[in-house]
């Protein structure tokens, strides 16, 4: 449990801190090789593949990357999560000390996200590292029982026993590189005979592809088949290695090293052969639509644009306020549908595109009335007062998200415009200053959506936290900003109102955003009333 914590540590630390910045790498991938490279990077980086498959899948799903170009990033991403393994299976027990030290002072003192997600990232690491120790230790008196060498002289006699069980144990831990290092813990100590930790890491490889089949499945038929695509690639290659592996011996120049190290080869050298693929993986579209075909809808039908709210259960108020809420997360996913392609906008300006997403603002302004004509509706006594509070809370909400709504449209598109009618050019730090913003704010307004589901109070912490941070983050483009024109930059002096236009918009919407976590803490008692000094006489003393 230590193991599958620590990955899922680091895991969060990374999405944390890089998650805009990742999902900006997956979304530019230009050729199947730079998709592989991408891929294989950000599964070390995630220290999941199956977190990459996720990824890629939601955005074949929204049409910003293709079935051609995803499939690469995803068989990448198995082969990085395989050279992962081989560097957490040195012995960097040394480490663990300074890591807990770093990671912790940082995660517990800093008030930086940056600075406190990559504490979290360096304490996930050693507890990795720590977690392995302990498994040693725990098997070293097992080894010695009567069951265990039981069951590996059998898992050693039946492949395909072994095989299964790999696959099974990867799927319940819902972790490749957990599940890897523990067989290769296993082996290394001698619970395990080498035979049966090769059928059962072949086994964790099938597993692995399995994950992101069964996270995926509620997802839409496209974003499905990137998984299934991957789990077809990735089982054959694995079925087909147990094969080799049960009928033919080993090479000779697999076997020189330690029986831990030949079980880490092996999983690699799978994972290379799945960059074969790389120059198929475009002609695979067509037979895995073919599996997973499409299914039927009208043309005319947008779930987007069908209000979730139903008039006949405003007699009843736990469904009455789903309603609600499922509305104002439509209305979410409106404003997030206007905001993502904004960046996009300034830096190649379409006049069609631009009208389209003005055009959304208009829904995002109908889902508004209609939620207050909703809540007026509500039968007097129906609800209690902690409920009527609720309703108030969202229906507020919904009025941020219209003015969220309204910045994109009236400002943000209009900048836009503006800087493309004009001629005008950002500077090359300035233009990644304000991409760096967009995504933090992309970060966020997905962080808001969670939130609206949960009502967690960690989640909303957060998400003031990053607000205060997209404030810092804000003051810091501007002084850099301030610096490059007062050096007497041409480019800089003539992008100034927009780039200071863009950066106050973009706070001014993420403001809106992070308005729904206010009454969530307070409802908690983990908000201040007041930020004012309360005796103006004793601070003027000190």
């Amino acid at each position: 449990m230590l193991l599958l914590y620590a990955v899922r540590m680091v895991r969060t630390g990374i999405e944390r801190a890089f998650g805009a910045t990742l999902r900006r790498l997956v979304i530019n991938t230009s050729s199947s090789i730079k998709a592989a490279i991408t891929g294989f990077l950000m599964a070390i980086v995630l220290q999941s593949s199956a977190a990459v498959v996720l990824l890629v899948s939601g955005f074949v799903g929204t049409g910003a990357l293709g079935f051609a170009a995803g499939l690469p990033i995803v068989l990448g991403a198995d082969l990085g999560s395989a050279l992962l393994i081989q560097v957490l299976s040195f012995d960097l027990e040394w480490l663990i000390p300074a890591l807990l030290a770093v990671g912790g002072g940082l995660f517990v003192k800093s008030d930086r996200q940056p600075l406190k997600q990559a504490g979290r990232i360096i304490l996930g690491i050693a507890f990795i590292l720590l977690s392995l120790r302990f498994l040693r230790e725990t098997m070293d008196p097992i080894r010695e029982s009567n069951f265990l060498p039981a069951i590996a002289s059998y898992l050693q006699q039946d492949y395909i026993t072994a095989f299964i069980a790999g696959a099974v144990i990867t799927f319940v831990m819902h972790s490749s590189v957990a599940a890897v290092l523990m067989c290769v813990t296993f082996v290394a100590i001698g619970a395990l005979p080498i035979n049966a930790g090769l059928s059962l890491v072949l086994g964790a490889n099938l597993g692995s592809a399995l994950i992101p089949v069964w996270l995926s499945r509620n997802m839409s038929t496209e974003s499905r088949r990137v998984p299934l695509a991957n789990l077809v690639v990735r089982g054959f290659v694995s079925v087909l290695a147990l094969v080799v592996v049960a009928k033919f011996s080993l090479p000779y120049w697999l076997l020189w090293t330690s029986d831990a190290q030949t079980l880490i080869n092996v999983h690699v050298l799978l994972n290379c052969a799945l960059m074969l693929v790389l120059p198929l993986c475009q002609y695979l579209e067509a037979p895995v639509a073919a599996l997973l075909p499409e299914p039927q809808i009208e043309a005319s039908e947008n779930p987007m644009l069908k209000p979730a709210l139903d008039e006949s259960v405003l007699g009843n108020s736990v469904q009455t306020l789903a309603c609600l809420r499922r509305e104002v997360l439509r209305m979410a996913q409106l404003v997030e549908n206007m905001i993502t392609p904004v960046m996009e906008l300034y830096a190649d300006f379409n006049l069609p595109r631009m009208g389209a997403l003005r055009a959304q603002d208009t829904n995002v302004n109908a889902s508004l009335e209609q939620i207050k004509r909703y809540v007026a509706s509500i039968p007097e006594g129906s609800m209690t007062a902690a409920e009527r509070k609720q309703a108030r809370d969202l229906t507020e909400y919904a009025i941020a998200l219209e003015a969220a709504g309204d910045i994109v449209g009236k400002r943000l598109l209009t900048i836009a415009q503006d800087k493309s009618e004009e001629g005008i050019r950002l500077s090359r730090d300035g233009g990644d200053e304000l991409l760096a913003m967009h995504e933090r704010v992309l970060s966020n307004l997905s962080l808001a959506m969670n939130l609206l589901v949960s009502n967690d109070l960690e989640i909303a912490r957060l998400l003031l936290e990053e607000k205060a941070e997209l404030d810092h983050l804000e003051r810091s483009s501007r002084k850099k900003h301030l610096k490059r024109l007062s050096k007497g930059s041409a480019v800089s002096f003539d992008s100034s109102n927009i780039h200071l236009e863009t950066l106050r918009a973009q706070i001014e919407f993420n403001s809106q955003v992070a308005s729904l976590a206010y009454p969530i803490l307070h409802r908690g008692g983990q908000l201040l009333e007041t930020r004012l000094i309360e005796n103006l006489d004793n601070a003027a003393d000190s």
